[in-house]
């Protein structure tokens, strides 16, 4: 069970969406109820009853990469992931010869590298960094996407994101279009939103060969007391849309209910977890290989029954990741 190679499949490099099908709704969605069903994301109203809740993430992408140049003149590229202090930000830096000491120059601030990890480099800068990635960042894209889109800031943003400080999507939210939630709203099923601010993180294999041995990197979450109380008090079922929705209600959940929370969460799903929030379905994408995703969408779901239809949408050209096609995945 707790095999890492179990959760290793060979996937076409050609299945891997470089862009997303639109409009957004027109994505395949396999269904796994009892049985497999192949239909589009426009279809989702019909599995869908009065009295339903469906919770979606609502966090936004930043304009996190940033783009200057080294004291020395060499190019560099910044990815900020997390605020540790006063103009004090650890990025993922992309460049030669990035080591403790070494200035980098964006506009008219300049960054001092204090400490380097693995890529990762906390960086001092003499001004609001952030105030400047507003103004001339670009939305970070997977590391797997080699052709970005035209208009890729909304195209890798949910329409109803409205919370910033992700580095990455909440994918399964992106195929969701302003038609299609009032379409959902008016079968008298309830929307909530939960925030959990997706990190650089969620790209980053998991390594270990016993994968409990693996650690997940730390998420800001908030739920709500007005979700936790739709959510407790709902009449019909509960759907969570992501990986990201489920992370965070689980996080929120104790003896079988969800609990008004918020903070950071390093929560780590994997076969075997026994779920608190009530979840009965929940909406994914397609996911990497190895990868905590897959791990927690298999404890959702089943190995064999979610593996097996990893198989199946292999063999029918499903598009995987991020700009990929949808899952619903019903709870047995």
């Amino acid at each position: 069970m707790y095999s890492l190679k179990r959760y290793d499949f060979e996937l076409p490099e050609e299945l891997i969406a470089q862009e997303p099908v639109e409009p957004r709704d027109h994505a395949k969605l396999m269904v796994l109820r009892d049985e497999i069903e192949h239909r589009h994301f426009y279809d989702l109203p019909e599995y869908l009853e009065r009295g339903d809740v469906m919770i979606l993430n609502d966090t936004r992408v930043m304009k996190a990469r940033v783009k200057g140049r080294k004291e020395t003149g060499g190019k560099v590229e910044i990815l900020i992931l997390e605020k540790l202090g006063e103009n004090f930000y650890r990025c993922l830096v992309k460049g030669k010869k990035i080591r403790e000491g070494t200035k980098l120059i964006f506009d008219e601030i300049t960054g001092t590298v204090l400490s380097k990890n693995e890529g990762m480099c906390d960086i001092e800068f003499s001004g609001d960094i952030m105030d400047l990635a507003r103004k001339k960042g670009e939305i970070p894209l997977p590391p797997y996407i080699k052709n970005p889109p035209r208009n890729a800031e909304e195209k890798y943003q949910t329409v109803f994101a409205r919370r910033d400080g992700a580095v990455a999507a909440p994918t399964a939210g992106l195929h969701f279009t302003p038609e299609l939630i009032e379409r959902i709203k008016n079968k008298g099923v309830k929307i909530g939103y939960v925030t959990l601010h997706v990190s650089y993180g969620t790209f980053k294999p998991v390594k270990s060969e016993d994968v409990r041995m693996h650690k997940v990197d730390e998420e800001y979450y908030v739920v709500s007391e007005e979700i936790a109380e739709m959510i407790n008090n709902r009449s019909g079922r509960l759907f969570a849309v992501g990986t990201t929705v489920m992370r965070a209600l689980e996080s929120s959940s104790h003896d079988g209910a969800v609990h008004p929370s918020q903070g950071y969460t390093n929560i780590f799903i994997y076969p075997g977890y026994e779920f608190q929030a009530g979840v009965d379905a929940m909406v994914t994408n397609f996911h990497v290989p190895r990868s905590s995703l897959i791990l927690l969408v298999t404890a959702f779901g089943g190995y064999e029954r979610v593996m097996n239809a990893y198989r199946i949408a292999i063999e029918k050209r499903y598009r995987f990741f991020s700009f990929g096609d949808a899952m619903l995945l019903f709870k047995l």
